[in-house]
């Protein structure tokens, strides 16, 4: 279709709502969220006037004559959103894909907010800080990398790693959407990945509809949990030091926690602690800009350009410095607890398991540990494949038009 100034552009159903800086326009029937600048917001009152795109322009240019006004890159910015209906009253044919809105919805919203009442957030801190408290006063409790391997075995080992990390992992996304479900909206756990790291993930898209002020809670909520799991495991190996085999569990306990909630600090991974802060300082695409920031002196981080908003330069700034503190701690932990484990079970458990007769337990042990490994391998492969094919569609949900019609 031919667009020109005499052109009438009507949009979908859209809902708009003021964000701390700039404003997010949801697509209610596809559930995308996007964030745009005021003058954005005029054009599309305007447009929804069924005024044609003359009479649009000519009213932005003397709402902001500063601005440098070109109706017609937003109107094509606009169609590849997908958020144009008719264009001079013909429909213009755009796939639809509804996005599921009852996630989780079997919860009630009393429950979640069991969990998360209004002085939750100091309650678990509180917690946060005891723990920390129990380690400066005991430092045998500090975890390590050994505390990884409870049984001699490595077939037992990985069946208990495997039952605890997972119960812990589903926790910690459990307190997501409790969280999420308190504010009685939808969330859904998936499967993805950090980097070479599988993880559940719980999308939490939908928290868009909540004023900034409130998502900081449900993007902490599991680390909220984590707080509590991290206390009572510390708390119960200083009063079941006798029972050798309990203290051994509440150690691997502490130890995946641990890792857990120091990789929060890696927010070149977009963790909950990144969300946190894209949500303090309203700069919603820190990561791209930021790399984009540093690819300056390191090229091979550069990613598409991005817009940075007037203001956010000095945030992009001190984000690029934790983005560096990020990949630092991430390889810390890495060379502490994750390579020695590895070298560790594959010199003193999988190689000379698989020495032994085939019909021996040492054997199989080997075996399981391997298929382990391929298994883990299996899954962060589909969520790469699944992100990249996801990426080559369109933008996540989470992400925002920040072009605007300047």
């Amino acid at each position: 279709m031919e667009i020109t100034y005499r052109t009438v552009v009507s949009l979908k159903q859209l809902a708009i709502r003021k964000d701390q800086k700039h404003y997010i326009v949801e697509d209610v029937i596809n559930g995308e969220f996007y964030e745009m600048p005021e003058v954005c917001i005029v054009a599309i009152e305007l447009l929804n006037q069924s005024k044609p795109l003359n009479d649009v322009e000519k009213e932005l240019l003397h709402r902001y004559p500063e601005e440098d006004i070109d109706l017609s890159d937003f109107i094509s910015q606009l169609l590849e959103l997908n958020l144009v209906s008719k264009i001079n009253g013909e429909e213009v044919l755009k796939s639809i894909v509804q996005k599921e809105q009852s996630g989780y919805s079997w919860i009630p919203k009393n429950l979640g907010s069991f969990f998360f009442p209004s002085f939750s957030s100091y309650l678990y801190l509180a917690l946060l800080f005891a723990s920390i408290g129990l380690l400066l006063y005991n430092p045998a409790l500090f975890p390590r990398y050994s505390d990884l391997f409870v049984f001699d075995l490595m077939l037992q080992n990985i069946v208990v790693v495997l039952i605890i990390t997972f119960v812990l992992v589903l926790l910690h996304e459990f307190g997501h959407v409790l969280a999420v479900r308190s504010e009685g909206l939808p969330a859904k756990i998936e499967v993805g990945h950090r980097l070479f790291l599988v993880v559940l993930e719980t999308d939490m898209s939908h928290v868009w509809k909540l004023p900034a002020e409130k998502r900081n809670k449900l993007y902490l909520a599991g680390m909220y949990f984590d707080s509590v799991v991290l206390f009572i495991g510390l708390l119960g190996q200083m009063f079941t030091s006798e029972n050798a085999l309990l203290v051994g569990l509440l150690k691997l306990v502490v130890l995946d926690t641990f890792i857990r909630l120091v990789y929060q600090a890696a927010v070149f991974m977009k963790t909950d602690l990144y969300y946190v802060i894209e949500n303090r300082t309203g700069c919603y695409n820190l990561m791209e800009n930021g790399r984009n920031f540093l690819a300056r002196w390191l090229p091979f981080l550069r990613v598409p350009q991005t817009e940075t908003f007037a203001g956010e330069e000095r945030f992009v700034r001190a984000y690029s410095s934790f983005y560096l503190v990020g990949v630092v701690l991430t390889i810390a932990i890495t060379g502490y607890y994750y390579v020695p484990q590895m070298v560790f079970a594959v010199n003193h458990i999988m190689i000379p398991g698989f020495l032994e007769p085939v019909t021996s337990l040492r054997f199989w042990d080997s075996v399981v540990f391997l298929l382990q490994i391929l298994f883990v391998s299996g899954l962060l492969i589909y969520s790469w494949s699944k992100k990249y094919r996801f990426s080559r569609k369109k933008s996540t949900s989470d992400s925002k038009a920040y072009e605007s019609v300047q």
